[in-house]
């Protein structure tokens, strides 16, 4: 947390309020927050760069600059906000960006983050960071036919297999257990046990959940990520002791691979080989 959703909801949100920005300095707050390169060498390069676009790579956040890469990882408390006008540091703030624009406004872009989890790295080969990630679950490598096959490339339980991000980038536990029960497949089952046809019930329903999710700002279950609502939709996230809301079975939470997870056992049976 947060997932796929929430980390596209934060690049839309910031976008338009650093995009042509200079950035003017840095401050370092926490000298980890900072993979690479080293604090001292960060502030030196970062000065002066442009920012020229906000994306997203798998929960990665994409700042593009003028000669560099931007990448942040939110990891489990991480948050990225603007503030405008002058402002002072807050008790959890890692890194704050000194931004100014065409008008010679100023702004900061602010690095928050509570539990120190977080990472920054600023480089100009940012595949030496993102190269190794899956395929992006709403692009278009992913598809049933995709699916199927790496599915079948391994013998491993379905929901860790879908929370490796070198497999699948940007799934969380959240989006998992919400399209394995849309798609009606046990967290347990084993990933070549799966048909083809429930290969492209499965890409489909990550692909609606995620979609559905974005629409819905993500979602807010705790004190660090605000503002979405996907919360109000679950389907069994964190809805353990609540009826299903397709069969009204109990919902059920499991641990499969140290996670919580939360199933229908009607819905959901688990297929023994």
């Amino acid at each position: 947390m947060p997932e796929l959703p929430e980390v596209e909801t934060v690049a839309r949100t910031i976008e338009p309020d650093v995009i042509g920005r200079v950035i003017i300095s840095a401050e370092v707050r926490w000298a980890k927050t900072v993979a690479t390169p080293s604090p001292k060498q960060f502030k030196e390069q970062i000065q002066g760069q442009k920012v020229l676009g906000v994306s997203r790579r798998a929960k990665y956040l994409v700042i593009r600059l003028e000669n560099y890469s931007l990448l942040i990882h939110l990891r489990m408390s991480g948050d990225l906000a603007v503030r405008k006008g002058k402002i002072s540091a807050e008790k959890h703030d890692r890194l704050i960006l000194a931004l100014k624009g065409r008008r010679g406004e100023e702004s900061y872009l602010a690095f928050n983050d509570t539990r120190k989890f977080g990472r920054v790295w600023l480089t100009d080969n940012p595949e030496s960071v993102l190269g190794k990630l899956g395929p992006e679950p709403l692009g278009r490598v992913f598809t049933p036919k995709w699916l199927y096959e790496n599915l079948h490339k391994r013998s491993r339980q379905l929901k860790p297999l879908l929370l490796d991000q070198t497999f699948l980038a940007g799934v969380g536990n959240i989006y998992a257990d919400e399209s394995l029960h849309m798609a009606k497949l046990h967290p347990l089952g084993l990933s070549n046990a799966v048909t083809p046809k429930q290969a492209k019930v499965l890409c489909e329903a990550i692909r609606s959940v995620l979609r559905e999710g974005i629409r819905r700002n993500g979602a807010s279950i705790d004190w660090v990520y605000r503002g979405g609502e996907y919360q109000n939709h679950f389907r069994v996230y964190d809805r353990e002791g609540t009826p299903c809301l397709v069969c009204g079975t109990e919902i059920q939470k499991l641990t499969v691979g140290q996670r919580g997870t939360h199933v229908c056992p009607k819905c959901q049976p688990l297929e023994r080989n």
